[in-house]
């Protein structure tokens, strides 16, 4: 029977259980503990493990199976959101404020009143960004931040995390330009985490979790490379 693995404060950043012991119920889940250290982080991203969990619980490690993925040629542009994204006036632009662009994801919804973006997130992550690990990607209007999303970039992998509109189609314009982003900079796949509806119209899918690893070691990079913008 498969239980979940604690890790200890004394453990190396890098060590974490082997992917097929996450649990089928709840799906994916790994390990528990640990700390959200720059090393850590970057050793679950690169074996396709994330962190995720509400306030008051230990830090909880998942690795789904099936993986969530957008490979940036299937991205599905719309003829509305192509006609947005000419003629809806945004401005869009990478890490001008990374923080705001995470505070807003964290802000409750209608649908989700809670947050995962812990304040130990929202550290974590700006530390990430920090290093030239994090980015942001901005849809701003009048001065105001109307969209956005925010993920890790390593090496020809871009991770997402969260991303949140305030005006309609904020956060899709600001996905295609993650997408032309990546065209441009020969990323050759955007993590999704888990499938959703919204994502699977915008051209997600879902692959096996041991296609996901094979693509992690192929394109995989530690170095924190300048994104040429298209």
């Amino acid at each position: 029977m498969k239980t979940v693995t604690w890790l200890s404060p004394h453990d190396a950043p890098e060590w974490f259980p082997p992917l097929d012991q996450a649990l089928d119920e709840p799906p994916g889940l790994l390990a528990a503990g640990g700390d959200l250290s720059p090393a850590r982080l970057l050793a679950a991203y690169q074996r396709g493990i994330f962190p995720w969990y509400s306030p008051g619980q230990p830090v909880l490690w998942w690795s789904p199976d099936p993986r969530a993925v957008l490979f940036p040629e299937e991205f599905n542009c719309s003829r509305s959101l192509s006609k947005t994204i000419r003629n809806g006036g945004f401005e869009v632009v990478i890490d001008r404020d990374f923080g705001a662009t995470m505070d807003a994801c964290a802000a409750p919804r209608p649908h989700a009143p809670g947050t995962w973006i812990t304040s130990e997130m929202r550290s974590a992550y700006l530390r990430l960004h920090r290093l030239g690990t994090a980015h942001s990607f901005e849809t701003w209007r009048d001065g105001k931040l109307a969209g956005g999303l925010y993920g890790v970039r390593l090496g020809e992998v871009f991770f997402g995390e969260s991303m949140f509109s305030r005006e309609r189609d904020a956060s899709k314009v600001a996905l295609a330009h993650l997408v032309q982003v990546c065209l441009r900079n020969s990323i050759a796949v955007i993590d999704c985490q888990l499938p959703s509806p919204h994502l699977e119209s915008l051209g997600s899918r879902t692959i096996p979790r041991l296609q996901f690893q094979a693509l992690l070691r192929e394109h995989i990079s530690l170095d924190p490379a300048p994104l040429h913008l298209p």
